[in-house]
């Protein structure tokens, strides 16, 4: 059977979201066409707002709609004490275990020079203009473990402690070659807890 070249495009569009192959398109866009199209309408609207409204927070770069995220602005967050991590979804991984009160740095990313990706992609000009500010103390690297992970946290050891500040790297409770996003919160706990200075 073939689609119509609406139904196709939709198809094609949902299929760019994370472990959605052509079958499961294919049966989220009979889903909304056949039996909720109220639920197809709110989600289109949501995804419309979400892409015009959502920034990057100013100092942190998590996703936001406002100038600063509510950690950032949060007057009870350790202000001096910052985890360098890759995505936001390492920060609500991080947030959920309840072991960390500082603020964040979001690469967006890791170092990949394959990839075309190198410190200007990640904009560690930023980090390193905020690091020189004089504000952080203490810097938490929660890098993912993989192989481009290490390299981003080397390359990261050698400028926080350029700007003489005390620098750890969370303890390997988190899986060799694992994401950081899909480490359950007890484990990502104690990995903050149990850090080492480097």
């Amino acid at each position: 059977m073939s689609f119509s070249p609406l139904i196709s495009q939709l198809i094609e569009a949902l299929r760019c979201l994370p472990g959605v192959g052509p079958k499961s398109a294919q049966r989220m866009a009979m889903q909304l066409l056949e039996k909720d199209r109220e639920a197809g309408v709110y989600l289109a609207k949501t995804i419309l707002e979400a892409s015009s409204r959502v920034t990057r927070c100013q100092k942190c770069r998590t996703l936001c709609e406002s100038p600063l995220c509510k950690i950032c602005s949060n007057p009870k967050r350790n202000q001096s004490l910052l985890c360098i991590v890759e995505t936001p979804m390492d920060i609500l991984a991080i947030e959920q275990s309840g072991g960390f009160s500082g603020i964040y740095f979001v690469l967006m990313g890791h170092l990949s020079p394959l990839d075309g990706i190198g410190p200007n992609e990640l904009k560690l000009d930023q980090l390193d203009q905020y690091l020189a500010s004089g504000e952080i103390q203490e810097v938490i690297l929660a890098i993912s473990p993989t192989v481009e992970g290490q390299a981003t946290t080397h390359y990261l050891m050698d400028m926080i402690k350029a700007h003489r500040k005390s620098v750890s790297q969370i303890a390997y409770g988190v899986p060799f070659g694992g994401e950081l996003e899909y480490v359950d919160s007890h484990t990502l706990s104690h990995a903050i807890a149990s850090r080492q200075l480097v």
